[in-house]
């Protein structure tokens, strides 16, 4: 299991440095010694964006992670759900937004890979390309430490509906809930 918080700010001429909104984002795991052929594990996200950048000021998502490692590759699939739960289109339903990421190892504590997020709008109908938001990120993940996850990249936009230049960096930290036995 894993929680993640994110900060989210923006960086606009003549703004400053402002903040966007923040989200929680629990994630649960099948254990590595199922020994699926294939990682499965489900996060939920919830959060605030303030009405400025978003009028959709709470949503929710919830994003099945499908993901393999091969060798030094990455692979990884999220069909993720999401739900505006206040804000002028929470009676728009489910809507879709898929992200994927291929990495590769180039030491044991540096890798790098491209990363896609894009959300393509409600099921019922997906939005024009031009309203659809899809973005590529060149990303970095630093394997400091088994207990953290560290993740920093800069992203495009190739919609008319997204930023045009996006930096990220997620900070993680990854708990271990089994049971020590005491030393002898």
């Amino acid at each position: 299991m894993e929680v993640g918080f994110y900060i989210f700010t923006s960086e606009q001429n003549g703004h400053g440095a402002q903040w966007v909104g923040d989200h929680i984002r629990p994630r649960v795991r099948v254990p590595d010694k199922w020994h699926w052929p294939v990682g499965v594990s489900i996060s939920t996200e919830i959060g605030y964006q303030r009405p400025v950048y978003s009028l959709d000021t709470w949503t929710w998502e919830i994003r099945p992670i499908i993901d393999k490692t091969i060798k030094r590759w990455y692979f990884a699939f999220n069909p993720a759900l999401e739900r505006t739960l206040h804000g002028p289109d929470v009676h728009q339903g489910l809507g879709f937004a898929p992200g994927a990421k291929v990495g590769y190892d180039f030491t044991k504590k540096i890798s790098g890979g491209v990363e896609y997020y894009a959300d393509y709008g409600g099921f019922a109908q997906f939005d024009s390309f031009h309203y659809q938001q899809q973005q590529f990120f060149a990303v970095t993940d630093l394997n400091v430490s088994p207990a953290w996850e560290i993740n920093i990249g800069v992203g495009v936009g190739v919609t008319g509906s997204t930023d045009h230049l996006l930096i990220k960096g997620i900070l993680g930290r990854h708990f271990d809930w089994k049971k020590k036995s005491p030393v002898d």
